[in-house]
């Protein structure tokens, strides 16, 4: 049996040092407990072919794509702090990348005391209709809500955390949490699916022009979308007062989300009222992950934590 601690140190450790390809399987082997999201056959259109895929080379590496069961793995700590985070990896909703993203981040903040739920959403170019990732990201969380004194964690202390398109899934899950995707009537529904906090790592947030080249646009409104498509799918559309704390994090010199994207949304929020905070790095590009240790953008996890420290949650 590998500790989480044995883990989280081998894994960084990897990550650090370039030889990353080790990861998957280390993940792998830890055995990790996962929660299905719905009993039976989930809701929305389409499906899958053939069992799911783990890419094996490239910038696909350790990415899990064509998923027909979606759920959560458990990242439980030794230690709570009576927060939880549940993390979406990038991918352009063609697949998940979790050995660069939301694998390395969700062993971080495990050891820091988060209870963490890493989500394996379902995505449209696997066969899904375009709106099960949103439908499988808002029944986490009524989840996570639902089972919090289970989890030792504080129903009002959970939020959500995603990179590139996952950024989207999260902020969108965010800023329209009561958009209703599906029709559920188990014991989970009663519970809200708004995240108390929000964190966006290099998100894709408006489908508009000059944003309009993402392969998350193209996954989600089609390559000719209309105009109240593109708007009705922009995060920052959707920026109220009531929206959860957030803190967004870009690069400079992104050239798939370049920083607009993150400026739009903050701008959009701070306009409305809502509590906002924006980091943008010189450099880094994209699909950063935790950064290695010579970049300066590797201090974004104690950042967040220290963003996360300082908040009262109203």
């Amino acid at each position: 049996m590998i500790s989480r601690r044995s883990l989280f140190h081998g894994g960084m450790a990897l990550a650090a040092t370039g030889a990353a390809t080790a990861i998957p399987q280390v993940v792998r082997a830890q055995a990790l407990e996962e929660i299905p999201l719905w009993p039976g056959s989930p809701p929305g259109q389409g499906g899958v072919t053939g069992p799911e895929r783990i890419g094996g080379e490239g910038s696909g590496y350790g990415a899990v794509s064509n998923i027909s069961t979606p759920r959560m793995r458990v990242y439980r700590p030794n230690i709570g702090n009576g927060k939880a985070v549940i993390v979406c990896g990038g991918g352009g909703y063609f697949r998940i990348q979790l050995w660069k993203e939301s694998t390395p981040i969700s062993l971080w903040l495990q050891l820091r005391g988060y209870t963490v739920f890493e989500l394996i959403f379902r995505l449209p170019n696997d066969g899904w209709d375009s709106s099960v990732p949103f439908m499988d990201a808002q029944r986490a969380m009524k989840i996570v809500r639902s089972r919090a004194e289970e989890f030792a964690i504080r129903p009002d202390r959970i939020g959500i955390m995603g990179f590139s398109a996952g950024g989207h899934l999260a902020g969108y899950t965010a800023y329209r949490p009561d958009h209703a995707l599906y029709e559920g009537a188990d014991q989970y529904e009663a519970a809200s699916a708004r995240p108390d906090f929000a964190a966006l790592l290099f998100p894709v947030v408006s489908m508009r022009a000059p944003f309009d080249t993402t392969r998350t646009r193209r996954e989600i409104i089609g390559r000719d979308p209309s105009r109240a498509a593109e708007d009705a799918w922009s995060l920052d559309t959707h920026a109220s007062a009531d929206s959860p704390p957030t803190i967004i994090f870009s690069a400079a010199d992104d050239t798939i989300t370049p920083p607009g994207h993150g400026i739009g949304l903050f701008s959009a929020l701070k306009q409305q009222g809502a509590a906002a905070e924006l980091h943008i790095f010189e450099e880094g590009g994209h699909g950063w992950g935790l950064g290695s240790q010579d970049e300066i953008l590797s201090q974004w996890p104690e950042i967040f934590e220290a963003w996360m420290t300082r908040r009262s949650f109203g």
